[in-house]
């Protein structure tokens, strides 16, 4: 069973409003902004999460910052040999 939906009024650019519906696809406007605002939700608890560990650990740095990235994009890389292997 899906979650229960609300119906809801929002003001957005119009331009902004007109670019969604062009790439919202067969599931609609509502399905496109709402994994929009899920997206920024996401970005907003990480962006929460490193102000409490810096707090407490102190800032982050560039070298570890990238070692990070090199880190995730290994996992993609890997991610994507396993769904290549799979086909």
């Amino acid at each position: 069973m899906s979650e229960p939906t609300g119906k809801y009024s929002i003001t957005m650019p119009r331009d902004i409003a007109e670019a969604a519906r062009a790439r919202s696809g067969p599931s609609g406007l509502s399905a496109y902004v709402t994994a929009a605002v899920a997206r920024q939700i996401e970005r907003d608890n990480l962006n929460e999460l490193i102000t409490v560990a810096e707090a407490e650990h102190g800032p982050i740095g560039e070298e570890e910052i990238q070692a990070k990235r090199d880190q995730l994009q290994r996992a993609r890389e890997a991610q994507g040999q396993r769904g290549t292997d799979a086909a």
